[in-house]
């Protein structure tokens, strides 16, 4: 994957950096509750605000970021860094990701067993649960929003049967991944090949 630098031959400013390492930074800071909740975060700053990222292209990001080793979190972080800034961007968001989080479980573990059994504790992360919740389902309402208002019905067909081999097959997620991998190669050959004929 190129990098939007790479493609465009400008070299990427001081600015692009740090807004990369402010925006990361931020996100994580605020990411309570699992790798899936900073992806609408992530989509708001990139995607909405910064417009460094076409919406099909952060689809594929997470896409990717899911299907690879790791939290997605990071993963994500890397893959918008990378496409944005080439490998000093994916370095960048590396560190504005992974920095909160350090830190914060750094401080905590100092304290665990000062607050372990604390009340205000235990009914704090009880209100993030909640809340991550609501997040996470606004993640799946969005991406899955964008799928079908490309009217892709084989895109569509894959969204549904995944869905149904997780939640009622309890199909492992990586034959899952894979197999959508392998149906998404063959659909992409297809459409080149198809391309090339007409091209002819």
């Amino acid at each position: 994957m190129d990098s939007t630098a790479e493609k465009s031959g400008k070299k990427t400013s001081a600015n692009t950096y740090l807004t990369l390492f402010l925006s990361t930074f931020k996100i994580s800071a605020c990411t309570f509750g699992g790798g899936f909740v900073i992806i609408p975060l992530l989509r708001k700053k990139f995607v909405e605000e910064l417009h460094w990222i076409e919406e099909e292209e952060m689809l594929d990001l997470t896409a990717i970021a899911q299907s690879s080793p790791g939290a997605i979190a990071v993963n994500a972080s890397i893959l918008i860094g990378y496409h944005v800034a080439g490998v000093p961007g994916a370095l960048i968001t590396i560190l504005g990701t992974v920095l909160p989080p350090l830190t914060i479980i750094s401080v905590i573990s100092a304290f665990y067993k000062s607050f372990r059994d604390n009340i205000y504790v235990s009914m704090a992360m009880t209100g993030m649960l909640a809340a991550v919740a609501a997040v996470i389902t606004d993640v799946v309402f969005n991406m899955a929003g964008d799928i079908f208002r490309r009217k892709d019905v084989a895109a569509v067909l894959m969204l549904v049967l995944a869905f149904i081999a997780v939640r009622y097959l309890k199909v492992n997620i990586l034959i899952i991944i894979l197999v959508s991998a392998l149906v998404g190669a063959v659909r992409t050959l297809s459409k080149e090949k198809a391309e090339k004929e007409r091209g002819f």
